[in-house]
C-alpha cells in the first residue's frame, strides 16, 4: 500500500441555493479542487462521487458520469463511480478513493460529494432522510432521523445526567464556529437562550439541536505522497482509514448512548495511522444533532462515556478549547447536504493543517480527524489525516 496525500480542495457555499443546479455546484467544487491542486483535468486517471438520494430528490441517477463530464472529463472517458451510504456516502467515496491510490490503481484521482436537498418541501426531505433508517422496523411505523436521535439523546440523558444545556452548548459553538467561516450557511452566533428556547423538533431534541437541510458539493484531489511535492508546498498525508457497520435498526444494538460503528472505525484507523486518540489535534464530526456530537468525542476516544457533554458546556470544544472540534461549524452551522457532508469535513480539515483557515485556525494543528456517520449509526467512516 502507498502512503497517499490531499493535494487539492475544492468547495461551494453551502446553504438553500435554489438558483444552483446540482450541476454546476459540481463543477465549481470540482473545478475549484483541480486549480487548487495546480493540475489540468487531463491529469485525472478517476472520479469517485459520494451521493445520497439525488434519484429521489431531483430525479436524477447516474451522477458520476454527470458531474465528470461538466467539469470537463467527458471525453477522457475516466472510471466514474457513484457512491451511496446514506450520509456517510462523502466519507465512504474518500475511502474508496483512498483505496484506489493507496493500491497503485490510480495515481490522479478526484473524490467529491455533492447533494440537492432543497428541490423539494421540508417533509419530503424528512422522508427521504428517513430511508437510512430501516423500513420495515422504523420508518414505515413513523420514525425518522430526529425521532431515532432523540431516543438516543433521551437514553443519553437517562444513564448520565447530560443536560438541555450540554445539547444547546454544542449548537452555541458550532454557530460561533460557523460565524467564522465564510462558507458556512448559518454565519452568526446564537446565545443559549435561543437554543433552549427553540421550537421542539422531537423532545428533547430543539430547533437549534438539528442540522438543515442544505444544497452544496466539495471535493478532493488524490495522489501518492511519492508525487505530491510535484503539486503543492503542503500536501497534506491521509494517516490512517477505518470504516466499520452496525446494524440499520436501534432496537438491534446493545446501546443507543454510543456507536460501535464509530468506535470500531475509530480503532481501525487508529491502527492504520499508528496513533492514538491522544495524538489528534482538532476533529470534525458527525453532528446531524447535538447529541451525535457528544457522542462521537466519547466514542473516538477524546472523553470518557457521559462526559462529552460536560466537555461542551465547559468550552473544551470550541476553537480555543482542550480538543477543537468541528472548526468549521459543523453540519450544524456549515450546513448539511448529506453526499457532500464527509468530503466537506476532510476539506476543513486539509485547509486547519495547511494554517489557511483564517480567523478559525485552530493553533499548531498538525494531525485531524473527520467522522462521517450514515443514518443512526449504521455506517461509520473515520480518517486520519497529517500535514507533511
Amino acid at each position: 500500500m502507498r502512503d497517499v496525500a490531499v493535494i487539492g480542495v475544492g468547495m461551494t457555499r453551502f446553504g438553500e441555493l435554489w438558483d444552483r443546479s446540482i450541476r454546476s455546484m459540481g463543477i465549481e467544487a470540482g473545478l475549484g479542487a483541480i486549480q487548487d491542486a495546480g493540475i489540468y483535468s487531463t491529469d485525472l486517471e478517476a472520479l469517485y462521487m459520494g451521493n445520497m438520494a439525488s434519484g429521489l430528490l431531483i430525479k436524477q441517477e447516474h451522477l458520476a458520469p454527470l458531474i465528470g463530464d461538466f467539469v470537463g472529463m467527458g471525453k477522457l472517458h475516466l472510471p466514474a463511480t457513484r457512491i451511496e451510504g446514506a450520509d456517510a456516502s462523502g466519507g465512504l467515496a474518500l475511502r474508496q478513493a483512498y483505496i484506489a491510490v493507496a493500491s497503485g490503481l490510480h495515481d490522479i484521482v478526484l473524490v467529491g460529494g455533492v447533494e440537492k436537498m432543497t428541490d423539494v418541501g421540508d417533509a419530503r426531505a424528512t422522508g427521504i432522510m428517513a430511508s437510512a433508517a430501516d423500513q420495515e422496523w422504523e420508518t414505515f411505523h413513523g420514525a425518522t432521523l430526529p425521532s431515532l436521535y432523540a431516543m438516543m439523546a433521551r437514553r443519553h440523558i437517562h444513564e448520565f445526567g447530560t443536560t438541555q444545556g450540554m445539547l444547546g452548548s454544542v449548537a452555541v459553538t458550532n454557530h460561533y464556529h460557523g460565524s467564522l467561516n465564510p462558507m458556512a450557511q448559518f454565519q452568526r452566533e446564537i446565545t443559549m437562550e435561543m437554543a433552549l428556547e427553540s421550537g421542539i423538533m422531537a423532545d428533547p431534541l430543539r430547533m437549534f439541536d438539528c442540522a438543515p437541510l442544505s444544497d452544496g458539493a466539495a471535493t478532493l484531489i488524490l495522489c501518492p505522497v511519492s508525487r505530491a511535492r510535484e503539486f503543492t508546498d503542503k500536501p497534506v498525508k491521509i494517516l490512517g482509514s477505518g470504516l466499520a457497520t452496525d446494524s440499520l435498526a436501534l432496537h438491534d444494538r446493545e446501546t443507543i448512548t454510543s456507536l460501535a460503528a464509530t468506535r470500531i472505525a475509530a480503532q481501525r484507523a487508529y491502527k492504520r495511522a499508528g496513533i492514538t486518540f491522544r495524538d489528534v489535534d482538532l476533529a470534525e464530526v458527525h453532528d446531524s444533532f447535538t447529541i451525535g456530537e457528544i457522542m462521537a468525542v466519547e466514542d473516538l476516544g477524546f472523553f470518557e462515556s457521559g462526559k462529552g457533554g460536560k466537555a461542551a458546556l465547559d468550552g473544551e470544544l470550541r476553537i480555543d478549547g482542550s480538543m477543537p472540534i468541528n472548526p468549521s461549524g459543523g453540519m450544524k452551522a456549515r450546513g448539511f447536504p448529506p453526499g457532500a457532508a464527509g468530503i466537506a469535513q476532510a476539506v476543513e480539515i486539509v485547509h486547519q493543517l495547511r494554517g489557511d483557515a483564517d480567523r478559525r485556525q485552530v493553533k499548531d494543528a498538525r494531525i485531524g480527524l473527520a467522522q462521517n456517520v450514515g443514518g443512526t449509526g449504521a455506517t461509520t467512516v473515520v480518517h486520519i489525516f497529517e500535514v507533511i
